[in-house]
């Protein structure tokens, strides 16, 4: 029985400088177990990218608390820089996400088996959906 998790940020209006939102969604089987969302932050040190393994942070934080190290873990984003960076195949070298993607690495050496797997965006819908309704409440709380 394996863990999806499906991970997804945005940089609006902006790309990079803008605000970094993040979304999550995690499934055991066919069941939504939790997901999540929220601000990264805002201005100059923010990008997509950045976005994106905030996400993933996230994600593997809430399956440690909740002692979700030893299953069997698949993220799905369609990021492919995130995909193949943690997938090993593209190095990680310079970019406002630097200090995102060693956060990630250090949190997955405490995972036994953790995958990566690219989709396409349609697939990843419900964690796009989570970033962007991040991204509009962030908004809301500035304008209000």
């Amino acid at each position: 029985m394996a863990i999806t998790v499906y991970c997804d940020g945005l940089c609006e209006p902006r790309n990079p400088g803008g605000i970094a939102t993040y979304g999550f969604a995690i499934y055991r089987d066919e069941a939504r177990i939790h997901s999540g969302r929220g601000v990264v932050g805002e201005g100059p040190e923010m990008s997509n990218n950045v976005a994106e393994y905030a996400a993933l942070h996230e994600a593997l934080l809430y399956l440690k608390r909740e002692d979700l190290t030893e299953e069997k873990v698949v993220v799905n984003a369609d990021s492919r820089l995130l995909i193949q960076q943690m997938r090993g195949t593209w190095k990680a070298r310079k970019g406002l996400y630097l200090s995102k993607y060693k956060e990630v690495r250090r949190l997955q050496a405490d995972f036994k088996d953790v995958g990566f797997q690219w989709v396409p965006r349609e697939e990843n819908r419900e964690a796009d959906a989570l970033s962007r309704r991040a991204y509009r409440q962030h908004l809301g709380r500035r304008m209000g």
